[in-house]
């Protein structure tokens, strides 16, 4: 891994940590401490696990190279459950008991907002590394993940093309699918193609009969679906069995981000296509020794690399780089440096931090699935969080500290 700055050791080491709750660590310890905060259980967990695995990977990297400073990173990783209310108790035990040093930690939006005011209070730094609706702007939390002008708006046209203009929309029933699907029509609009019809679902539907019996009336040229969590996952099931995946092609813009083109089989997934910050088949030098690395660590049966699980290693290296060039932990100087428009050479290729939005500029790849593998057909580098731009400017207003999307793209002025 390289830095844009300096150069970065690899490595591996092992390090303690806990998945439960932690009292805290003791007074005058000199260890700098890193909070992840996941869903390592429940019906969110097939996002939380493999991000957990390369947060565990670049602690030890970090700590193999010498740790930070001088000084040990110490690793406290909380399980939330897929359980909102977890997620507010460890961040005020992450900030205010362990005094961690930074906090990357949340999901779903739902579980970001639940602990971005916390961490803020506390003035504890945050990172969220997880693909998401776009929108926030909060001078104390840094997004890695991609935003819609970056994912959404390449994998509508090229979907358009492939397949035609009339579009079904299923989503998720929160923020993050009610804001997407509006991304999804204002793209499929500009493109000069038609949403026949959205319709939204609470985690934990199951039965997708009846939405696939509409579909089939509606008869469009492609669904394209924002479903989130393992419950979702039956949708495309159902909706092989059917026959629809014969007849009516899929693109997504969370399929794949849990893994889920390995909980169905070949011929249920083959064609559907998706758009994000990472696939594995990144073509680089560093995504080819990270992969090496990660096997080596983890064995044949590793899981498959996603944007979410790469983004959580590049985000704690960006952290970490951040720290080394501001001489310490402290939040106030790491943020500086992060917002120097810091670089980081990663596995998805080099993300640079946006001072504007305290957001991610990435490679952006499109995927089509074929024997539950990704196949990248296109690729766009040095992508802008170009949505989170038009509601956010923290370099004229750095006191911001809000979701500007919460109440959908209208009432935030995007029509």
């Amino acid at each position: 891994m390289t830095f844009s700055r300096r150069s970065f050791l690899a490595g591996s080491s092992a390090l303690a940590l806990s998945s439960a709750p932690i009292i805290g660590r003791a007074q005058g310890s000199d260890k700098i401490i890193f909070a992840s905060i996941l869903d390592l259980s429940g019906g969110l967990d097939i996002y939380g696990a493999p991000m957990a695995e390369t947060t565990k990977m670049a602690i030890d990297d970090i700590n193999a190279a010498g740790g930070l400073l001088g000084r040990e990173v110490e690793l406290k990783l909380y399980d939330a459950q897929s359980t909102i209310q977890f997620y507010t108790q460890y961040a005020t035990q992450a900030a205010a008991g362990d005094r961690a040093h930074t906090v990357h930690a949340g999901i779903t939006s739902a579980s970001r907002e639940a602990i971005r005011p916390t961490l803020s209070r506390f003035q504890t730094l945050y990172f969220y590394n997880v693909q998401y609706e776009g929108g926030v702007c909060d001078f104390n939390n840094f997004c890695t993940g991609s935003t819609p002008a970056q994912t959404v708006a390449k994998v509508v046209p090229y979907a358009m093309n492939k397949w035609g203009k009339k579009v079904y929309i299923v989503a998720a029933d929160y923020n993050y699918g009610q804001i997407t699907a509006q991304w999804m029509q204002r793209f499929v609009k500009e493109n000069g193609g038609e949403t026949l019809d959205v319709e939204f679902f609470p985690l934990d539907v199951t039965n997708f009969g009846p939405t696939i019996n509409k579909i089939q009336t509606a008869k469009p040229d492609f669904v394209i679906s924002a479903l989130v969590g393992g419950a979702h996952v039956s949708f495309y099931r159902q909706y092989a069995a059917a026959g629809m995946n014969k007849e009516i092609p899929i693109a997504s813009t969370t399929f794949g981000v849990g893994n889920e083109q390995t909980l169905i089989s070949a011929e249920e997934g083959d064609g559907i296509l998706a758009s994000y910050g990472y696939f594995e088949g990144a073509d680089n030098a560093t995504n080819t020794e990270f992969l090496s690395r990660l096997e080596a660590r983890l064995g044949a049966d590793r899981p498959v690399m996603n944007e979410l699980a790469v983004r959580s290693y590049e985000g704690a290296m960006l952290w970490a780089e951040a720290v080394k060039m501001a001489g310490t932990p402290d939040r106030g100087p790491v943020i500086e440096a992060l917002r120097s428009g810091l670089t980081y050479n990663g596995p998805s290729g080099a993300v640079t931090i946006d001072p504007k939005t305290n957001h991610c500029n990435m490679n952006v790849y499109i995927g089509e699935l074929k024997d539950q593998k990704w196949n990248i057909v296109e690729s766009y580098a040095d992508q802008p969080p170009a949505d989170t731009q038009l509601v956010c400017d923290l370099v004229a207003n750095p006191n911001q500290s809000t979701f500007m999307f919460e109440n959908g793209l209208a009432a935030a002025g995007i029509e």
